[in-house]
C-alpha cells in the first residue's frame, strides 16, 4: 500500500448525509431548484418563472373537482394485439409504465362537480408512455363522453400526449375517428365538450379530439401542434417565428379561445359550465 493510501485511510471521514432524491425539483424552463413540496403546493407551477409543469390525473382531480368525486373504472381492451416488439416487448413497456405511474393507462376519467356544477373530467397522463393514444385511451375517452351523456353534463378533457402509440400501429390511428364519433354523440345530446390543452399536446391527439372542443383552453406556454418544429422547418425550408406552436401564439392566431393560468382553471371552468348549462347545478 502506498503512503498516499495509508494517509487517506487514516483520515476520519464523517458519514455522507443521505438526501432524498425527490426533495428538490428542477424547473425545466429557468433551471431553478425548488423544494418539491413547494412546487406541488403551487399546483406544479414554478414559483420563480411561472412555468407550468406536467400534472398527473389524480393531482389534477384533487385540485379541480369538489370533494366526493369518483374515478371511473378503466376500460378493458385487448393488449398487444400486434405482438409488437422493438428493443423491448410491448407488454414489458406497459408493465414498466404501470409500475412507474400506478395507473392502468394514459387516460383517466372522474365524475364529480366543479364549484357545484356537474362534470365528467378526463385527464391524460404524459408520464404513461408519453400520454400516447392507444386502444385503451380511445376506449376511456368514449367511456368519459358517454358518462357525461348519462349524467347530462359537460365532458372536459385535459390533453397531454406525444401522439398515437406506435406499438399499436393502425389500431392507435383508428382511435382518431372513434373519439370523433364520441364527440358527435355529445353534440347530438346538446352537451358541451371543453378541451384544456396542456404541455405537450401533439400528433394524432391534436389531429382529433384535442381540437374539436366547443371551447378551447390552453395552459400558459403549452406546446401544441401536430408535427415538430424542426420537421416543419425542414419541410418548408423556412425559419419559424418565435414562440411558434406555443399557447400564446395559437391564441394570437385564433386557434384557441383563451390561455388560463392553472390557479384560475377551476373558476374558469365553473363559469363556462354555468354559461353553457345554467340550469345544471348540483344540489
Amino acid at each position: 500500500m502506498s503512503w498516499l493510501n495509508r494517509v487517506r485511510n487514516s483520515i476520519p471521514f464523517l458519514p455522507k448525509r443521505e438526501t432524498p432524491e425527490n426533495l428538490w425539483h428542477k424547473c425545466r424552463q429557468c433551471n431553478a431548484m425548488v423544494f418539491t413540496r413547494e412546487w406541488e403546493e403551487n399546483d406544479f407551477v414554478c414559483p420563480r418563472c411561472e412555468h407550468h409543469g406536467r400534472m398527473g390525473p389524480r393531482p389534477r382531480f384533487e385540485r379541480l373537482l369538489d370533494p366526493g368525486y369518483t374515478i371511473l373504472p378503466p376500460p378493458q381492451v385487448r393488449e398487444d394485439p400486434l405482438k409488437f416488439r422493438d428493443t423491448k416487448r410491448y407488454p414489458d413497456r406497459l408493465k414498466a409504465a404501470r409500475i412507474a405511474t400506478g395507473e392502468s393507462d394514459a387516460l383517466m376519467n372522474a365524475r364529480g362537480t366543479i364549484e357545484g356544477r356537474r362534470a365528467v373530467v378526463g385527464v391524460q397522463d404524459f408520464a404513461f408512455m408519453g400520454g400516447s393514444m392507444g386502444a385503451a385511451v380511445g376506449a376511456a375517452f368514449v367511456d368519459g363522453a358517454r358518462a357525461a351523456i348519462a349524467d347530462h353534463c359537460p365532458y372536459i378533457i385535459f390533453t397531454a400526449a406525444g401522439g398515437a402509440r406506435m406499438q399499436e400501429g393502425i389500431i392507435s390511428l383508428m382511435q382518431m375517428p372513434k373519439t370523433t364519433v364520441a364527440i358527435a354523440e355529445l353534440k347530438e345530446a346538446g352537451l358541451p365538450y371543453i378541451v384544456v390543452l396542456t404541455d405537450p399536446t401533439t400528433g394524432g391527439v391534436t389531429a382529433s379530439y384535442a381540437m374539436l372542443g366547443d371551447v378551447q383552453i390552453a395552459e400558459p406556454g403549452a406546446l401544441i401542434g401536430f408535427a415538430g418544429a424542426r420537421v416543419i422547418e425542414s419541410t418548408i425550408r423556412e425559419k419559424l417565428p418565435e414562440g411558434f406552436q406555443r399557447a400564446e401564439y395559437l391564441l394570437a392566431h385564433g386557434m384557441i379561445d383563451m390561455v388560463v393560468h392553472r390557479r384560475e382553471l377551476r373558476r374558469t371552468l365553473a363559469q363556462l359550465i354555468g354559461y353553457l348549462m345554467p340550469e345544471k347545478i348540483a344540489a
